[in-house]
């Protein structure tokens, strides 16, 4: 499968660069939608997490404190690309039922379209929150080039997510308001908005199960990048549990689409 990705890289790019650009055929601003929705809601969550609660600026472990803001853009960053790829990835199949009944046609590269048109409004959302810091006196780092491993964390167990969930979609068509369930109960279970250090007398069996969260991993890793100034390279059980978790993640979504691929076009 990884060979056809290689041999197929230049329709891979052309249709995730398509695909970004019909999601907002016809209204006026274009893409630019794809931005503004995550830059007003980290605005919003700012603005309930620190004004309306009161919540205060975050003490690092290195002692700094950094305005919520950042801190709460650098947890955002990873689960907005999460969150978007795995709900565009669910229903790819379905969305281009067209092409997955050409039998010429390598329908594994489906799921993959949707994780690199996603990625556009990643790396938009990445450069932006360089600026954001920049401008409030938080310069980058050699750290912040970790943003490129943890990218590539972030994409791999996404990967093996939008498999499973897009090969199930098609024949259980429910499956993609199951996975918008699940992203928002996701999104509160993973210590974006909060931190297992903050919960006084939580059970060591509940913290090291949210540990084992690959997205736990990976929000820690861009709040390493971008503010702690901590290398991966720090954290080798945590690393070794994400690739353990990932790698099997990702073995599980192709063996679950190879299965089921066969019975696509009887289906759609």
């Amino acid at each position: 499968m990884v060979g056809q990705f290689i041999e197929n890289r230049s329709l891979i790019w052309n249709l995730a660069r398509n695909d970004m650009k019909k999601k907002f055929a016809g209204s006026s601003l274009g893409v630019v939608w794809a931005f503004v929705q995550p830059v007003v809601t980290v605005l919003v969550y700012w603005f309930v997490f620190e004004k309306g609660l009161n919540s205060k600026a975050t003490d690092l472990r290195t002692g700094i404190e950094v305005p919520f803001v950042l801190w709460l853009m650098s947890g955002l960053i990873p689960w907005f690309y999460f969150q978007e790829a795995v709900n565009g990835g669910t229903g790819v199949l379905v969305e281009y039922s067209y092409l997955v009944k050409k039998v010429v046609f390598h329908i594994e590269m489906l799921p993959l379209v949707k994780m690199i048109s996603a990625f556009f409004t990643h790396l938009f959302f990445v450069l932006f929150a360089i600026v954001l810091f920049a401008c409030m006196g938080y310069l980058p780092s050699f750290y912040l080039l970790q943003v490129f491993y943890y990218s590539l964390c972030m994409m791999m167990f996404t990967m093996g997510v939008v498999y499973i969930t897009s090969a199930v979609n098609v024949f259980f068509r429910d499956m993609k308001e199951v996975v918008g369930i699940l992203l928002q109960i996701g999104i509160w279970v993973t210590p974006i908005m909060w931190t297992i250090e903050s919960m006084a007398g939580i059970p060591a069996w509940a913290a090291a199960i949210l540990r084992i969260n690959p997205m736990y991993y990976i929000v820690y890793g861009y709040r390493d990048a971008f503010i702690n100034k901590i290398g991966f390279w720090e954290h080798p059980v945590l690393t070794a549990v994400f690739w353990g978790v990932t790698v099997l993640m990702v073995a599980l979504g192709f063996s679950v689409f190879r299965k089921l691929r066969p019975h696509f076009a009887d289906v759609l």
